[in-house]
Parts: C-alpha cells; structure tokens; sequence
C-alpha cells in the first residue's frame, strides 16, 4: 500500500517529497566536487609516481594505491555511516581524501615514494565517498524509483570527470613557484576541492537521510543493532539477491578496470598518439557516467535483473570489439564506449538490487562490503591485467576480461529460471525501507 507523501515519526511528520528535494541537490554537489578532485588528482598520478619513485615501472603503483585505499576504507566509512548517519561518514571521507591528497604533495617535495603510497592511499577515501554517495541518494528514494535515485548520483560524476583532466594543467603551472613539483600541482586544487565537498555536505546535509529512512521504518524497531562486518557477510549469505548484486558489481567494476587500465598502451603500440587516446578514454568516461540515467529508468521499469543481462551483454560485446581491434583504433574506441556503458548498466542495477536485498541495520554495512569487495576485486584485476598483457597481449586480456562474466552471467540465470527474477527484481511502488 503506498504511503502518503507526508509520514508520522517520533519527532513529527516529515514530508518525504520535499526531502528529497533537498538532499538530492546536496549529493550532486558533492558528487560533482569529489569527482573533480579526483579526476583532477589521478589524471597525472602515474607520472608523479615515476619522478618521485625514479622508475617507470613504479608508476602503476600509485593508482594501485588509490584503489586499494578505497577498498580498505569502505568497510569502516560504512560501518561509521551505519552507526552515526550518511553525513558523517561522507564528511569524514572527504577530509580524509583531502590529509592524503596533502601528503602526496608532501611525498613529491621530499621524494619519498612510500609516503606517496601512503597519500595516494588516503587519497582513495575520496572516491569511497562518492561511492557511498548513490547509496544516500537511495535511502529516502521511493523503490520503483531507487535505480533513478542512484544513476542521477552516478551520472554527476560526469562532470568532474571531464573537467578534472582538463584543469590537471593549469593546476601543476600554479605551483610551479612554491617549490612543488608540477606533477603534484593537481594534488594541491583536490586538497582542497574535497575540503569543499566535506564543508558542503557538513553544512547541507540534513536531515541525515539515512537516520530518517530508519526513523520511517517500524520494522526496525527491536531489531538487532549489531551492523558490522560479519553481520553484511551473514546478509549477503542468506539473500540470493544480494548474492547476485554482490556479483554484479564486482565483475563489472573488475572487467572495466582491467580492460580500460591497458588500453593506452594497446593503442601506443599500434601508434596512436596522446591525443587520440585522450579521446578514447573520454569517449570511455561518457560511456561510464552521462547515460546512467538511462540505465536508472531502464532498471526501474524492466527490473534490475533485466539491466544486468543488458550489462553483461554490454561487457561482452566491448572485450569482443577491443579484444579483436588490433590496429583498428576506431574499433577499440568503440569497444571502449561499450565497456563504460556495461560498467554503468551493472552499477546501477546491482546497487539498486543490493539496496532492494537487504533491509533493516545490515543495509549500509552491506553497501560498505559491496565498495570493499568491487574495489578489491579490481586492485587485483589491476595489477593481474598488466601480467596477462606482458605474456599473451591485449587480446588475451579482453578475453579473460569476458570470462570474469560468465559467473555472473550463470547467477542472473540461476535466479530467472527460479521464478525470483525479472519480476520480482522490479521493486514495489509502496513505503520507504531504511
């Protein structure tokens, strides 16, 4: 039965439709701002780490250390964020990415290359940020409209993607007379575009919406307060949907770091040039980022289960495409476009499916577990992709990268051919769950 807009709590009525009016704006925002830091950050990562570390092979290292230190940081953010509200965690997030971004600078200016690990680390908790952020966006979303809650989220990114490469430049030039090195001059403008962000969400958002969508939920009342770990572990066990969410997100965040991770080099090797694998990769992050909302309605409406099949297709054409390019650097950039709208269609319907799986304390430890696991998955799809590539080329790695799907793919069968999939993956129109 749907709710009215207006819902009763302890505190009084809360109108949910002009909540979400405010705090949808709040987590644009600070999406916007965190993925310009960010982008801003790694667009010359991997350079710095090769003049600080004096070794090109030390360069991979450092974006290594981005991801592993938002892997590392999802579970205790989420298990902040589950015991004190969204708020908190994404401001402790956010300042927490701002300190590492400033230790880089300081790793640069000593040239010390395991302090810049160790920033670059910290430098992560920014991204695990703007990961928690779809999942905010989620919390006082009606569920037949959570997928779209979620890729509007997603799909702000777009703009501090395309822009932070863009002012990675101008950024290193205005260091050029402080002593930094112009590597480190993007560190510098993300310091302080996250100090921004966390000021932002700080100030802004409220309420939390993650302890108003608990305030509005009665079946939590009584129930178990334990939300660690090993409590999201036993969720994701005893919910196939979760199961299969789980999978989602971590095959498709895996599948697109290992493909898009060795593609420049793949494109250098068959001569292109900077700007042409500028271009890829551009064409790559709009792929990713500016039609998540498209995957958001089709989630919605045809059922999170439906947009997986479509992300696992998605994926598959793209290692099929770049896969077989070889000289043909048109192919491989439309392989690479495939490839960010497989990664976008399987974000957003898994984390959408996630949210749906999962109700009561457990939900936000389970989202945090979620971030740990698809990042982690990816580190070491990272640093494995590079091998494949050295011992059987580019075409090897597209094929691996497809067969990471074929789990995923026999799950989401699995679940369609046990009468639990596309219908009942379409959320019912009725009350917020927290």
């Amino acid at each position: 039965m749907a709710r009215t807009p207006r819902e009763v709590t302890a505190a009084g009525p809360v109108d949910l439709a002009g909540l979400r009016r405010r705090i949808t704006p709040v987590l644009v925002v600070s999406q916007i701002l965190g993925g310009l830091g960010v982008a801003t950050g790694i667009a010359l990562a991997a350079v710095l780490a090769q003049q600080v570390g004096g070794s090109e092979a030390l360069s991979g290292l450092a974006p290594t250390a981005t991801v592993a230190g938002t892997a590392l940081l999802s579970v205790p953010l989420a298990a902040l964020m589950t015991a004190r509200g969204r708020r908190p965690g994404l401001v402790l997030a956010y300042l927490i990415g701002s300190a590492g971004a400033g230790v880089v600078v300081l790793a640069s200016v000593l040239g010390n290359f395991p302090l810049l690990l160790l920033g670059m680390a910290g430098f992560g908790a920014a991204s695990s940020a703007n990961l928690q952020a779809r999942f905010a966006a989620a919390d006082l979303a009606e569920p037949a409209r959570r997928a779209r809650a979620i890729s509007l989220v997603v799909w702000a990114t777009t703009v501090g993607a395309v822009l932070g490469p863009n002012i990675a430049a101008p950024a290193g030039r205005s260091v050029s007379g402080a002593g930094i090195p112009e590597a480190a001059g993007p560190f510098v403008w993300a310091s302080g575009v996250f100090l921004v962000a966390a000021v932002v969400v700080a100030l802004l958002l409220r309420p939390d919406p993650l302890l108003t969508a608990r305030a509005l939920a009665p079946s939590e009342k009584g129930e178990s307060q334990e939300r660690s770990l090993r409590s999201a572990v036993r969720a994701v066990r005893e919910s196939p949907g979760a199961r299969l969410a789980l999978v989602t997100v971590a095959a498709s965040h895996t599948a697109m770091v290992s493909i898009m991770s060795m593609t420049p080099l793949a494109l250098i090797h068959h001569g292109a040039g900077v700007q042409l694998i500028g271009l890829v990769i551009s064409g790559h992050i709009a792929g990713m980022y500016a039609f998540s909302p498209v995957m958001g309605v089709l989630a919605d409406r045809l059922g999170r289960l439906s947009v997986i099949g479509l992300a696992v297709g998605l994926l598959s054409c793209a290692a099929l495409l770049a896969g077989t390019a070889g000289a043909s650097h048109g192919r491989v950039a439309a392989g690479l476009f495939l490839l960010g709208l497989g990664w976008s269609a399987g974000l957003v319907s898994g984390s959408a499916l996630l949210t749906d799986s999962v109700e009561g304390p457990a939900r936000a430890a389970v989202q945090g577990l979620s971030d740990l696991t698809m990042n982690a998955a990816a580190g070491i799809g990272g640093v494995l992709a590079g091998l494949i590539v050295a011992q059987g080329g580019y075409g090897l790695l597209n094929l691996v990268g497809a067969a990471l799907l074929l789990p995923l793919a026999a799950l989401a069968v699995r679940r369609a051919a046990t009468g639990t999939g596309a219908a009942r993956d379409r959320p019912p129109n009725d009350a917020v769950t927290g």
